[in-house]
């Protein structure tokens, strides 16, 4: 059966009414009392139904809560019923025909059920009940004061019972109280778990009214605003923003005063002086009561993390190293430059492209501790020379820029070069090694030389490559010649790269001969490059293979082909050493020089069978090798004469020459350089020069040989020493191999 459970209070009788009116005001009393002290809404339902079962003797209630989901019925209070009952109906889906108490929560109404045995709602549960000795259940919906269903309450007799008038009355009234219990409970709990997070909010929170007075403000704003000391009365927040821009400011409180909330950035001073960056959102609240606006100040420290933006900022556009801007804070300042261009056609700029002169050789000689130490002095060198507007950068490992804001003078971008390069003619010493550094510069002009950032970076880099081909320590203005020669230089390292394997590559052979008898001797292989049938100059290629690192592949390639004819030769009983030149890239590394020495041990079997009539092969190094780790070049070359070949040094005394290197090294010989030679008619001090170049070796054991010998004059001079042999035009021009080895034939 189901009531709706209209107004059964008119049929009690006086005396009955009074004792239920007087219980009701009591039960309210009791209820209303625990929910003011805060008690746990589970405490509170209990002591609810106790008191009904008291009044209604019999009585076995409950009170059940409808989930969050609106879906399940929860345990909220049935101290009289069984556990293992209690258990069984938790979290039951409600339904039109789920029992009684599913069955009220579902059609919100009263569901008077007498029998359970028989009643069809609870056909598929009845066991249940029958078990706990359950025979009837009387539900009542909860509801709140939205009419909306929040649970059950309902009262189980171990008879088949119908309720009488007042019956109804007490669970309809035992369903209000509940609903009491569970609504201001639950306003009570979001009121304490409002407070909390009020009070635990990461932010600082400050409520005003119109005129400033503080309503109320959480820790956080009490710390970081009022530097921990309690915030009453009134808050003067235009005091507080005083640091921040007056028009942004104003804009704050114009929106305000209007009504409108406000979020943004802005700067505060904390009651300590210290300046804040804050992220400020200002909330408007219509107070119904007082019919005025509220403000909700919720203020955020943003400045670690403005310092860490500004942190990241400055990484993303400076060099670690040296401070300097890197290469994406020069490109960011030349694309400002561009686009100011573009609106004030009258800007415009230079740039100085600096790489530093044999930085490698260094890195590689002291170690990149060292390395970066130098560049850090370079830099500073370098920095006390530029104007106030310029912006020097460090846009590679060794590589420096300098942008010139509206400068194109010509002569002026000389003598600042000239300055640059001027810097750094004083010794620097790293690590107790005294270093004399220099710098290639390369100059090009926006919008002069090119219109647009990426040409203007490439072109200031081919005037400065043109500045190092040009030797070094000094400076170059981009032209259209430089571009062609640009193109020139990628179009031959593109082809150069399969040289090799496209069989491109020739040895040609120079003879080296007695000076005295004009006997061939000696001969020098000379790498040639052939490409789509016209020879390549080794001027040209060879500085582009060391540039590339093909110098490794290359140089081997020369030296398997140098055995090769070598093989041949004694195969042809002529016992002529061959001289091979080597590139100091070759040695600038332990792995190169491993792989150097590996070469030769491949080759050994038949370098020993070579050895056997005579050292038929002479490596010949230039002297700045020897200014490497002298340890490790020592124990090198070392190691290359065991393995019976010749060391030569090669064009002696064109680099930074130190006869000191002559005694430390294991050398066999001397080669003098042709530049020498000729200029040996110019003044004497040129031939004492060669005098004595060639007796101090002759001293120490060391064989001479002199190259580039074109006249009779010169002959004649080198022939008053005990040169081992010359070379040059005046005797024979580099041949192909056939050609030597006929020549060979015919001597």
């Amino acid at each position: 059966m189901i009531d709706s459970g209209n107004s059964a209070h008119r049929y009690l009788t006086t005396g009955s009414e009074k004792d239920f009116r007087d219980s009701t005001i009591e039960r309210y009393s009791a209820v209303l009392n625990m929910v003011l002290e805060g008690l746990p809404l589970r405490e509170i339902l209990h002591s609810l139904v106790l008191s009904i079962e008291a009044q209604k003797l019999g009585t076995k209630a409950s009170v059940l809560l409808l989930s969050d989901d609106g879906q399940r019925l929860l345990t909220g209070a049935a101290p009289s019923l069984p556990s293992d009952y209690n258990d069984a109906i938790h979290g039951v889906e409600i339904g039109p025909e789920v029992g009684s108490c599913g069955a009220a929560a579902y059609l919100c109404r009263r569901v008077i059920v007498e029998d359970i045995e028989t009643h069809p709602n609870w056909q598929p549960y009845k066991a249940l009940p029958l078990k706990a000795g359950l025979k009837a259940c009387w539900s009542e919906p909860i509801c709140d004061s939205k009419g909306e269903v929040i649970g059950t309450f309902a009262m189980y007799y171990d008879t088949i019972k119908s309720p009488t008038d007042l019956d109804l009355l007490l669970i309809q009234e035992a369903a209000k109280l509940a609903s009491l219990a569970i609504e201001r409970s639950r306003a009570m709990y979001v009121e304490r778990l409002s407070s909390k997070i009020f009070d635990h909010l990461p932010v600082a929170l400050l409520i005003t009214n119109e005129d400033g007075s503080v309503l109320n403000f959480n820790p956080v704003f009490n710390q970081l605003v009022n530097d921990g000391e309690p915030c009453s009365g009134e808050f003067d927040m235009r005091a507080f923003l005083r640091p921040s821009a007056s028009d942004v400011r104003e804009q704050l409180f114009e929106h305000l005063a209007r009504g409108h909330a406000w979020q943004g950035e802005l700067l505060g001073v904390n009651k300590a002086g210290q300046q804040l960056e804050l992220d400020l959102t200002v909330a408007v609240i219509r107070d119904s009561f007082t019919q005025t606006n509220c403000f909700a100040w919720l203020i955020s420290d943003i400045s670690a993390r403005k310092q860490a933006d500004q942190l990241i900022q400055y990484q993303k556009f400076h060099d670690p190293l040296t401070g300097l801007v890197n290469r994406n804070g020069l490109i960011d300042n030349i694309d400002k430059l561009i686009s100011a261009h573009h609106q004030y056609s009258d800007v415009s700029f230079s740039l100085l492209m600096m790489d530093v002169d044999h930085f490698k050789q260094i890195n590689d000689t002291l170690g990149h501790d060292n390395g970066d130490r130098l560049l850090q002095k370079i830099a500073s060198r370098i920095g006390r020379y530029i104007p106030t507007n310029a912006v020097l950068s460090r846009v590679g490992a060794d590589e420096f820029a300098l942008l010139l804001p509206n400068e194109q003078d010509q002569d002026k971008l000389t003598t600042l070069a000239a300055n640059l390069n001027q810097a750094l003619t004083n010794p620097i010493i790293i690590s107790d090694q005294t270093l004399l550094m220099s710098v290639s510069i390369g100059i090009a002009r926006f919008p002069q030389d090119a219109d647009n950032l990426d040409f203007v970076l490439k072109y200031a880099s081919q005037a400065m490559f043109s500045a190092k081909r040009q030797g070094r320590n000094g400076y170059c203005f981009f032209n259209q010649s430089l571009q062609q020669q640009a193109t020139r230089t990628a179009y031959l390292t593109q082809h150069l790269k399969n040289a090799i394997s496209n069989n491109e590559f020739e040895l040609y052979v120079q003879p080296m001969v007695s000076p005295l008898s004009g006997k061939i001797i000696k001969a020098e292989v000379l790498l040639r490059w052939r490409h789509d049938g016209q020879f390549i100059s080794p001027d040209e290629f060879i500085p582009i293979a060391e540039q590339t690192n093909l110098i490794v592949p290359i140089g081997e390639w020369v030296r398997s082909t140098a055995l090769n004819y070598a093989v041949e030769l004694h195969k042809l009983d002529f016992a002529v050493p061959l001289s091979i030149n080597v590139s100091p890239l070759e040695f600038w590394s332990s792995e190169l020089q491993q792989r150097f020495i590996d070469f030769f041990d491949a080759k050994l079997e038949d370098i020993n069978m070579l050895a056997q009539f005579s050292p038929l092969i002479t490596l010949e190094i230039t002297e700045s090798l020897m200014m490497k780790q002298q340890n490790d070049i020592h124990g090198l070359l070392k190691s290359l004469q065991d393995k019976g070949l010749k060391i030569a040094i090669d064009d002696f005394g064109t680099g930074y020459s130190s006869l000191a290197y002559l005694v430390n090294f294991p050398a066999d010989q001397i080669k003098i350089d042709k530049s020498f030679i000729q200029k040996l008619s110019d003044d004497d001090k040129h031939q004492a020069l060669v005098t004595a170049i060639i007796n101090l070796s002759l001293s120490l054991g060391l064989q001479v040989v002199v190259e580039g010998i074109e006249t009779r004059t010169e002959l004649d001079f080198i022939n008053q020493f005990d040169v081992m042999a010359a070379q040059g035009y005046y005797f024979y021009k580099p041949m192909a191999f056939t050609e030597f080895t006929e020549l060979l034939k015919k001597q």
